[in-house]
């Protein structure tokens, strides 16, 4: 019989931390991964758990959906967070990093630990590799891209409908390109400010209209003629936001609330910048996913004021995101009910963002590792982060990928003076977090020692 010997297919932030907690607790691992001789569309260099649609990890508000979740993902040990931990840059209350060395440090963690044979190679038929391997069980964690050959192993054994949907990518533009004449540093809701950790780009009504018209008009890059577009909502790209109505931008990533300008005067619109790195040397266009061919983005972007001259560090891009239909296919501690050695992390699951991601990772490995041990599988509590996302994936009728929010926890009892509250949401958030906590640390508690 196998016993402690794991394969995990895939080195992004999911396989990452499912490899890591599971080498943590001894147990042998073998890291495949391909992009070393081979990148897909969206991948850039070549060390693992690669962010390529931002830097920003989303909110450290502990009172925040996100940010709940990193409270629970920092109690199993997470790698992903402790190393974006490590390679912060200033980003308000958002965890943004480092991109290359948020990227390297786990990539070192990775290849120096002990328990961890990384292996350089493309996966296709998992249960094959797995018996080459002598691994009793597999993580596939091949995240939004997905390799053909696997692709094309999970449609035929696995899942044969609805394995995609598209996201894009924003740009990230050459901080020394800009004209800071006409941009200003400010945080929302709070004083302008050099120090601050946004940069922003106002736009009069005129400037605004002329934007989006250009947006809608720009040329796009079409899909191919077997598949159709199908984004995700909390990521949509802002030519297409710009589709659905000339003030949609405005209401989205484009909205001026709370960022007034040194006259005390209101932008009519506004484009945020964030810092890409520690240097400050380049800025991620936040909310800036997009279809547009090359060419049209430094043609339209250039028209957002200071950007007249900008020099673009990387453009924007669409790609491929794979996802299962998890309550058809897989049970609740996301192995395969078709095969139960099998399990699967990350975005193929139906969960979106990195955090959410990495969190699936760590949900699977803390559960596999029970299974090696001969302990009893239990649900995590709907009312916790983690619980509430699984619990998601895997009752959702019709899948459609979600990261994490309030909207998935159960609603909270609110006094009457509370209800009548102008905090009321503010509050309501707080106490739903409060009993998260409380729950998740009382179930880590009642589970064995592991």
């Amino acid at each position: 019989m196998l016993e402690k010997r794991v394969l995990v297919i895939g080195a992004g932030l999911a396989g990452s931390d499912a490899s890591f907690y599971l080498a943590e607790k001894g147990v042998q691992v073998v890291l495949v991964e391909n992009k070393t001789l081979t990148k897909n569309p969206a991948q850039k260099i070549d060390s693992f758990a690669e962010l390529v649609c931002t830097n920003s990890l989303k909110s450290l508000n502990p009172d925040s959906a996100h940010g709940l979740l990193k409270t629970e993902m920092e109690a199993l040990g997470s790698l992903v967070i402790k190393c974006a931990k490590e390679s912060a840059v200033p980003a308000g209350d958002a965890l943004a990093v480092d991109r290359d060395k948020f990227s390297a440090l786990i990539t070192t963690t990775l290849h120096e630990h002990p328990n961890i044979t990384v292996v350089a190679r493309e996966a296709d038929n998992p249960l094959e590799l797995a018996a080459e391997f002598e691994c009793s069980d597999i993580i596939v964690a091949t995240g939004p891209l997905t390799t053909d050959k696997l692709t094309g192993w999970i449609q035929e054994n696995l899942a044969e409908d609805d394995f995609y949907f598209y996201d894009a990518i924003a740009p990230v533009v050459d901080a020394d390109s800009l004209d800071y004449s006409k941009l200003y540093f400010k945080d929302r809701h709070k004083e302008i400010d050099d120090s601050a950790d946004y940069l922003n780009a106002p736009m009069n009504k005129e400037q605004y209209e002329q934007f989006v018209e250009e947006l809608v008009k720009a040329e796009k890059v079409q899909p191919k003629d077997f598949e159709e577009y199908k984004f995700f909502e909390a990521c949509l790209p802002i030519d297409l936001m710009a589709e659905r109505g000339k003030d949609t931008p405005r209401f989205s990533c484009m909205k001026p609330i709370g960022l007034k300008m040194a006259d005390g005067t209101a932008p009519y619109a506004v484009v945020q910048l964030r810092k890409e790195n520690l240097l400050g040397s380049a800025f991620n266009l936040v909310g800036f996913q997009t279809r547009l061919k090359y060419p049209e983005q430094k043609r339209v972007f250039s028209m957002i004021p200071g950007f007249e001259n900008a020099s673009f560090i990387h453009l924007g891009s669409v790609h491929r995101n794979s996802f299962l239909n998890a309550r058809k296919l897989l049970n609740w501690d996301l192995s395969a009910k078709k095969y139960p050695q099998l399990h699967f992390a990350g975005q193929m699951t139906g969960v979106e963002g990195y955090t959410e991601s990495a969190s699936s990772g760590l949900y699977v490995a803390y559960n596999l590792y029970k299974k090696l041990m001969d302990k009893e599988f239990k649900q995590f509590p709907v009312e916790t982060a983690m619980g509430a996302l699984v619990n998601y994936i895997m009752t959702c009728e019709k899948p459609c990928p979600s990261n994490i929010n309030f909207g998935l926890i159960p609603s909270v009892t609110l006094t009457r003076e509370q209800r009548r509250s102008r905090s009321k949401k503010r509050v309501k958030k707080e106490i739903a977090s409060q009993r998260a906590r409380e729950v998740f640390a009382s179930f880590l508690e009642r589970e064995p020692k592991l």
